[in-house]
C-alpha cells in the first residue's frame, strides 16, 4: 500500500505560504511536495510503507551532501578549536565544549533539580527545561562521563538536524537544501551546535515537526514538537506556529476529517504544564522558570527601546564583551525583520512561530541576550537563505562572507571561556 500525493495545490498551501515567484522567504516550490510515508521524513510519495532498506540517508544525494556538510563542519570546528587554545586557555578540551549550560544539564542529570552538595547558584536551575538533562541521565549507564555525553547528544542531534533541514528546504525548492544546511552549520553561533548545548537536539525535533506538519501529518507532528517542548520552552512557539498551519493549510483543519486531528495538536502543552506543577511542588512557585529568568538573567517586561538601550550601555561597560552585544543588536534587528516581513507577505505558519520570540527577547528581557544563539532556531530563516542559494547565488556567498567569519570569532572565544550569548 502507498500514500497518496497530495494536489500541487493542495501541497503549496501547506504552510500557508504563495508562489515562488512571489518572494524568497520560506517560499514553497508546490512540484517538490509529496505526502511522506511513516518511515520517512522527508517524503518519498509512492513508496511502500514501513522500512527500507538501506536507509534513504546512505543513498539519496541530497542527504549524503548534507551529512558531508555536518562532517567536514564538525571537523572543521574541532581543528580551529584546539588551534585556538594555546595563550588563551589550558582547559582540557572536552571542557572547552561543554561550558555553562552544558554544566548546569549535567547537574540536573545527576542531582535533580536541587543541584550537587554545595552548588553556588542551584536555584537558577529550573530555567532548564529537563529533556537534554533526561537524554544525559537515560545514557549514563553507557556514557559515564556526563561532559562526553553532552557532546554525543549535540553530534548524533546534528546529523539528524542536516538530513532534516536538507529535506525540508529541498522541499520548497529543489537544490536548496546544500544551501540551507551550510548556512545554519556556518552561521555566526553555530558553535552551540557542535557545543554541549541542547540547540541541536531542539532543531532535531523541531524541523521535523515542521516538515511532517506541511505533509500534514498532524499526529506526528505534535509528537515531535511536544518533545521538543521538553528541551526548551520555544518548542511553544513552534507548537502555535504548527498549530496555525493545520487552521490555514488546505491539508489540516479544511481537509476531509482534519477536524479530528486538532486534539492532538492540544499535546505540546502537556510538558509545559507538567513542568510547571513539578516546579510548583518543589518550590511553590508555579512560575518558578520565569522567576529565575528575572533573577539571574534580568528577563522581564521592559519597553523595547529600553532593551537596546540597556544593551548598548552594557557594551561599553565590559569591553571584553563587547562585540558580543553589538552581535545580539544585530541578531534582534534580523529578528524584527524577518517578523515584519512574515507579517507583510501573509505567512500565517512562520509568523507564529517568529512572532512571539520577537515579543519575548524584545519586550520581555531588560537587555538583549541569547538572541544571536536563538537565531539557530529560525527555521524560516535557513529555508530562505537555502532558496537563496538557488534563485541568487551571489546573496548567499555575500551572506556566507558576513556569516562565517562571525562564527570563527565566536567559535574561539567560547572554546576559551568567553561569553557569545
Amino acid at each position: 500500500m502507498t500514500e497518496r500525493t497530495p494536489p500541487p495545490s493542495q501541497a503549496a498551501e501547506a504552510d500557508g505560504t504563495d508562489t515562488p515567484s512571489q518572494g524568497s522567504l520560506a517560499t514553497p516550490q508546490a512540484e517538490d511536495q509529496a505526502a511522506a510515508t511513516p518511515g520517512d521524513l522527508a517524503g518519498d510519495a509512492g513508496r511502500p510503507a514501513g522500512r527500507r532498506w538501506p536507509p534513504r540517508f546512505l543513498t539519496d544525494a541530497a542527504d549524503l551532501r548534507a551529512l558531508l556538510i555536518w562532517l567536514v563542519s564538525h571537523i572543521g570546528f574541532l581543528i580551529y578549536t584546539y588551534l585556538a587554545g594555546p595563550g588563551r586557555t589550558t582547559d582540557p578540551f572536552l571542557q572547552r565544549l561543554t561550558r555553562w549550560d552544558a554544566e548546569n544539564f549535567i547537574a540536573i542529570a545527576q542531582y535533580g533539580y536541587d543541584g550537587p552538595p554545595g552548588m553556588a547558584d542551584v536555584e537558577k536551575l529550573p530555567a532548564f527545561f529537563p529533556g537534554m538533562a533526561l537524554l544525559i541521565r537515560i545514557l549514563s549507564p553507557v556514557v559515564h562521563d556526563g561532559r562526553l555525553a553532552t557532546v554525543l547528544i549535540s553530534l548524533v542531534a546534528s546529523a539528524v538536524v542536516a538530513v532534516s533541514l536538507s529535506r525540508l528546504a529541498e522541499s520548497y525548492r529543489e537544490g536548496a537544501g546544500k544551501f540551507a544546511v551550510a548556512a545554519l552549520f556556518l552561521s555566526p553561533f553555530a558553535a552551540f551546535l557542535y557545543a554541549g548545548y541542547s540547540e541541536s537536539l531542539f532543531l532535531a525535533l523541531a524541523i521535523p515537526a515542521w516538515a511532517l506538519a506541511r505533509k500534514g501529518r498532524w499526529e506526528d507532528a505534535a509528537i515531535c514538537a511536544t518533545l521538543a517542548v521538553t528541551v526548551r520552552i520555544s518548542g511553544l512557539f513552534l507548537a502555535f506556529g504548527i498549530l496555525v498551519m493545520y487552521l490555514v493549510a488546505a491539508n489540516g483543519r479544511k481537509a476531509p476529517g482534519g477536524r479530528r486531528k486538532a486534539p492532538w495538536l492540544l499535546l505540546p502543552g502537556v510538558p509545559a504544564v507538567a513542568y510547571s506543577l513539578y516546579q510548583w511542588l518543589r518550590t511553590g512557585d508555579w512560575l518558578a522558570y520565569n522567576t529565575v529568568q528575572d533573577r539571574y538573567w534580568g528577563r522581564h517586561a521592559v519597553w523595547p527601546w529600553d532593551a537596546l538601550a540597556n544593551t548598548l550601555s552594557m557594551s561599553d561597560d565590559v569591553p571584553t564583551l563587547t562585540v558580543s552585544y553589538y552581535e545580539e543588536i544585530a541578531a534582534a534587528a534580523l529578528l524584527l525583520v524577518i517578523t515584519l516581513y512574515l507579517a507583510v507577505r501573509g505567512r500565517w505558519p512562520g509568523l507564529a512561530y517568529m512572532a512571539p520570540q520577537a515579543l519575548s527577547f524584545l519586550t520581555l528581557s531588560s537587555f538583549y541576550m541569547s538572541v544571536g544563539r536563538a537565531s539557530l532556531t529560525w527555521i524560516p530563516l535557513w529555508i530562505a537563505l537555502g532558496v537563496v542559494g538557488v534563485r541568487r547565488p551571489w546573496v548567499w556567498y555575500a551572506a556566507m562572507g558576513v556569516m562565517v567569519p562571525v562564527m570563527a570569532i565566536n567559535v574561539g572565544n567560547f572554546t576559551t571561556g568567553a561569553w557569545i550569548g
